[in-house]
């Protein structure tokens, strides 16, 4: 007989209907959110290599990150007119400042000189670098949204100004995947510092795991407990392995919607690093290189051996089919290339512990048929005033700073942009962030508007919905 349920019974009755229908709706956007897009061929393997959109010039990216800000008018962008007015008050309108402690017009204490058939004018501080001028294609019309390191630091790795966001390094794997089984596709290599903001500037944010930075420490032992336990057989590992896999694939077979391609990049990681456990010792043995090798790039001077070390592992992990390497600044002291007081010393020994290193990079790279199909990015977050601190210092500059590329189809010995004539705002094809990022992404064989991933309901991308080429740049 048909009985009419109270409101209070229906509710109670049917809770679990509200709560599957509600799942499901759950479910069913975070299926969304994780489809793989057609311009983007899936894999069973999350680090299968991946073809771009087009034919790429570059394959890989190697990003050397200038922590703290490099000063533009003391490396890449020489002005005259600051020797013309030095100790005496800027002739200008000064922007908003970090420490508002302003002083007077402040002159680069080093002189610069024209490297290269194409004459390209290096600062004292960069002679080794500038011996590699006609391979660089510098960019003197920099601009940042972000005058903070923590908000520029995330602005210039993810294209966002606040943490959260996939990292350049997870979109570049997310698109091409790796060609090293055994490495990460994505490798930070650090000094001893790590930036403003953290590890999340190297995240994957709402990219599946398998896309996140792995930071390798600097010595020779780079990633912690990646040695076996002592004494158990390698029987013994297999067969905990084979145990492993055959769980994983049984919970796998239970999952779907959403939660396979978080499942299946967690698995793949795990499975990486077993693999790792042979190939990092091997990675971080540098007994094979040879004694000209290591002098290169300066492993016999203690000013340049621990930058000397990253640059060298670089260049291994890009022979090894790694896709994308960062490598961090060390500490030497002093606050990065953040030199609100003491410029000339804070300079001089930043430049001193990187200029060989990286030099020897890029001929290294160049020798071995390398560089060709790689691109190199070297630069910080922004630059630096050129009115000082106090008497001796550099603020944050925003407005108009100094980035060069090399290599994987970039024209070497080439100026793009201009700032003013003091170097402090770009007046000149002014590029932006998300300008090179979506250059890099194109010089490795993606268009930026295309590249994307779905979630939260739209379509996100490394360059959101900004970024064009800078021509100027590309072979």
């Amino acid at each position: 007989m048909f009985r009419r349920l109270s409101r209070r019974e229906l509710l109670l009755r049917t809770a679990n209907g509200f709560g599957a229908a509600a799942l499901a709706a759950l479910l069913a956007e975070d299926g969304r959110a994780s489809e793989k897009p057609a311009n983007v061929p899936g894999s069973p393997d999350p680090f299968a290599p991946k073809k771009p959109h087009f034919a790429p010039k570059a394959k890989s990216v190697i990003f050397l990150f200038m922590d703290g800000g490099p000063s533009q008018v003391d490396t890449f962008d020489p002005k005259p007119a600051l020797d013309k007015f030095h100790g005496k008050p800027f002739p200008a309108k000064v922007e908003p400042t970090q420490f508002n402690n302003i002083g007077n017009t402040l002159a680069s204490p080093w002189k610069f000189k024209k490297y290269g058939e194409c004459g390209l004018p290096v600062s004292d501080l960069f002679p080794h670098v500038g011996e590699c001028a006609d391979d660089l294609a510098v960019i003197r019309s920099m601009v940042s949204n972000f005058s903070e390191h923590t908000n520029a630091n995330y602005f210039w790795h993810s294209g966002h100004g606040q943490q959260g966001r996939p990292s350049f390094g997870s979109w570049v794997t997310y698109g091409l995947g790796s060609e090293s089984r055994d490495l990460p596709g994505f490798i930070v290599l650090g000094s001893g510092m790590i930036p403003p903001g953290g590890i999340d500037c190297f995240g994957n944010g709402f990219l599946p795991a398998a896309n996140q930075g792995s930071l390798f420490r600097h010595g020779a032992h780079p990633v912690a407990d990646i040695t076996p336990p002592t004494g158990e057989s390698a029987k013994t590992q297999k067969a905990k392995r084979d145990l492993l896999r055959k769980l994983d694939s049984a919970n796998l077979a239970r999952k779907g919607g959403g939660d396979a391609d978080a499942l299946e990049a967690a698995i793949a990681n795990y499975e990486l690093a077993f693999r790792m456990q042979k190939a990092v010792p091997e990675l971080a043995d540098l007994s094979k290189e040879t004694d000209e090798t290591k002098k290169l790039y300066g492993l016999d001077d203690k000013k340049t051996e621990t930058f000397g070390r990253q640059c060298l592992l670089a260049r291994r992990l890009i022979e090894r089919g790694v896709r994308f390497v960062e490598l961090l600044c060390q500490n030497l002291g002093h606050d990065r290339w953040d030199q609100h007081s003491n410029l000339k010393k804070g300079h001089e020994d930043n430049a001193r512990a990187v200029d060989k290193p990286i030099a020897a990079l890029l001929t290294d790279l160049k020798r071995r048929g390398l560089l060709k199909e790689t691109l190199v990015i070297w630069g910080g977050e922004f630059g630096r005033t050129p009115v000082a601190q106090g008497s001796d210092g550099r603020d944050h500059n925003p407005y108009g700073f100094s980035m060069w590329l090399a290599g994987g189809g970039v024209k070497g010995g080439v100026v793009v942009g201009e700032t003013d004539e003091f170097g402090y705002h770009a007046i000149k094809d002014k590029v932006q962030v998300h300008d090179l990022h979506a250059t890099a992404l194109h010089l490795l064989g993606f268009d930026h508007k295309k590249l994307t991933y779905r979630f939260g309901g739209r379509d996100m991308r490394l360059t959101d919905v900004h970024g064009e080429l800078v021509e100027k740049v590309l072979a």
